[in-house]
């Protein structure tokens, strides 16, 4: 390689990168174009040949494996983990999640241990109160 000369994937990752920061705004493929320094339609076929997705598709995912770590951790609403996540619609969001998952977000979530379960508890506090209590003998 001839130095001072940027392979073309190495400006594909600084999008790559914008995405996987940023998947929460509402990022276009004009912005993430801009990062990689090429022009829209050029960097949308170089994004999938060489990632294998879209960048759309790519920011998609991202959203919905953070939409379901959400699912899993809290116990907030679909609705708030939807736009938190950067989509705009709801509908839009149970059809790509139920696409991608193979069930509902509330399907989902009702595979794990409520959000509760994963406090973490000062060991202090568990030991203290997770002692059997003495009763006098009689």
């Amino acid at each position: 390689m001839l130095r001072g000369v940027v392979p073309r994937a190495r400006h594909l990752l600084r999008a790559k990168d914008l995405a996987d920061g940023r998947y929460f705004e509402a990022l276009t493929v004009a912005e993430l174009a801009r990062a990689a320094g090429l022009s829209p339609a050029y960097f949308s076929r170089e994004f999938r040949r060489v990632f294998g997705e879209s960048p759309h598709q790519y920011l998609l995912t991202r959203r919905l494996e953070r939409a379901a770590a959400l699912l899993r951790n809290t116990d907030r609403s679909v609705t708030d983990i939807c736009f938190d996540v950067g989509l705009t619609s709801v509908g839009s969001f149970l059809t790509s999640f139920r696409r991608v998952y193979g069930v509902t977000p509330s399907a989902y979530r009702a595979g794990f241990p409520p959000a509760r379960r994963h406090i973490r508890i000062p060991d202090c506090v568990a030991r203290a109160y997770g002692r059997p209590a003495r009763t006098p003998h009689v």
